[in-house]
């Protein structure tokens, strides 16, 4: 049977370089037989997060603000796996995929312990940079970021030397997320 998914693509570009990674791992998912759902966080209506602490009362609405977190908020309770996609923006995701994740705390307050259910976790990010160093911030906040939550690191495809839209064309990091989406178990 397959998995549940969601790519949360926090990408500012409707068709740049991490809309392409994005669709590739989609395809290669797809194919594997998982049910896939793109957020696109740009178009999406998503504040940021109050620091309020007083989400968690309603399944259905799990944070006080109502905006577009509520389309995000079922599918992310139900995803056996979530995709963070996004471009480098002075060495983290953007603040579109922040937010999101952010928000997410509020489906941690439906549980009296704070915890969200453990998914797996896949990372795709598009970057001007193209070296060690350069990924080395994004890569330890992942790393921490999946060690806190209790997920799991299914793959992480770095696309470096990508900065103007298109310039992913022909890039190994393509096929490399393609065939990541289809070893998804």
């Amino acid at each position: 049977m397959g998995k549940k998914i969601i790519v949360l693509n926090g990408s500012p570009r409707a068709n740049g370089n991490t809309a392409a990674l994005a669709a590739r791992f989609i395809k290669g998912a797809a194919t594997a037989g998982h049910d896939v759902r793109l957020f696109d966080l740009q178009k999406m209506d998503i504040k940021p997060c109050l620091g309020c602490c007083a989400g968690g009362k309603d399944p259905k609405h799990p944070c006080v603000q109502r905006d577009g977190m509520d389309e995000i908020y079922p599918a992310f309770m139900e995803a056996d796996i979530v995709v963070l996609a996004s471009p480098m923006y002075f060495w983290s995701f953007t603040a579109q995929l922040k937010a999101a994740i952010d928000r997410s705390f509020a489906v941690a307050e439906l549980d009296p312990d704070y915890r969200l259910h453990h998914k797996g976790c896949v990372m795709l990010m598009a970057a001007g940079g193209d070296s060690e160093p350069n990924f080395a911030p994004v890569k330890d906040f992942y790393a921490s970021l999946l060690g806190h939550l209790g997920w799991k690191d299914l793959g992480m495809i770095l696309a470096g030397g990508v900065m103007a839209p298109g310039d992913i064309a022909g890039h190994p990091a393509l096929e490399e997320a393609e065939v990541l989406g289809a070893s998804i178990k």
